[in-house]
């Protein structure tokens, strides 16, 4: 099993079944033969989100055409809890760390949130997909997390299904600590399908802050005495739940 994890491995759009060949993009193929020096008959791992984990044998190497024949597969298929973060989106390069971040974390979907503060509005979807595609691959995941359209944050508390609760990190204070709420919620194996909401730089207006405790899906939480940058909160309350009620 241990000389199972030293292969290579990769992210498919295919279809996975035992005896199958598929041919892997340009750039992966790139990535096998000048960056990792792989050759014909070496055998490396590939994933597609659904299928679970296999083995696959290079078979073909022709210019831009490059070959994998499925060998088996090392492991079935299991996603990630539901988990999703919703975040008022901020400068670029910390939009990057904190969707390559919490897809190392397991977060399940991304919804990029549009708040009155929100000062990027320039949303790079293809990006942050292959950015997500690249932590999957290096940290064993076998999913690969649902990146979805923006909204704003009205549209998103009209539109949200009560089932799912709303983790709110309330920047203002005057609630229960995360850890303290979210230890309220349950035990791992019960644990409801969540949310975490982040805000932009500058925080959630008064209005927001009232619009979002309204409604009764919405749980505020502290996160210690300290004003936190975004992309530190959003790390912060994802690792805390996954303590309390991930897969962690």
């Amino acid at each position: 099993m241990r000389d199972h994890y030293t292969l290579a491995r990769l992210y498919v759009e295919n279809d996975l079944t035992g005896g199958g060949i598929i041919e892997v993009s340009q750039a992966q193929g790139h990535y096998l033969f000048a960056v990792l020096r792989k050759k014909l008959g070496d055998v490396v791992r590939i994933f597609n989100g659904r299928d679970g984990e296999w083995r696959a044998k290079i078979s073909a190497s022709k210019r831009n055409h490059v070959a994998l024949t499925l060998i088996e597969q090392f492991r079935e298929q299991k996603n990630c809890p539901d988990l999703m973060l919703c975040f008022a989106p901020i400068k670029p390069k910390r939009n990057s760390f904190i969707i390559e971040k919490a897809t190392e974390l397991g977060v399940s979907a991304f919804l990029p949130v549009i708040t009155a503060r929100t000062q990027n509005k320039k949303l790079k979807y293809d990006k942050w997909h292959s950015q997500t595609i690249e932590a999957a691959e290096q940290t064993e995941r076998l999913d690969i997390p649902d990146m979805m359209e923006a909204m704003t944050l009205a549209d998103m508390l009209g539109a949200w299904d009560e089932r799912k609760h709303l983790i709110f990190a309330d920047e203002a204070g005057g609630c229960a600590s995360a850890l303290e709420a979210l230890t309220g919620m349950g035990k791992p194996a019960s644990a409801p399908p969540s949310a975490i909401l982040i805000g932009p730089e500058g925080g959630f207006t008064d209005d927001e802050r009232a619009m979002l405790r309204a409604h009764d899906f919405v749980i505020p939480v502290a996160l210690g005495p300290r004003i936190l940058r975004a992309d530190t909160a959003a790390l912060t309350l994802i690792s805390l739940w996954q303590a309390v009620l991930g897969d962690s």
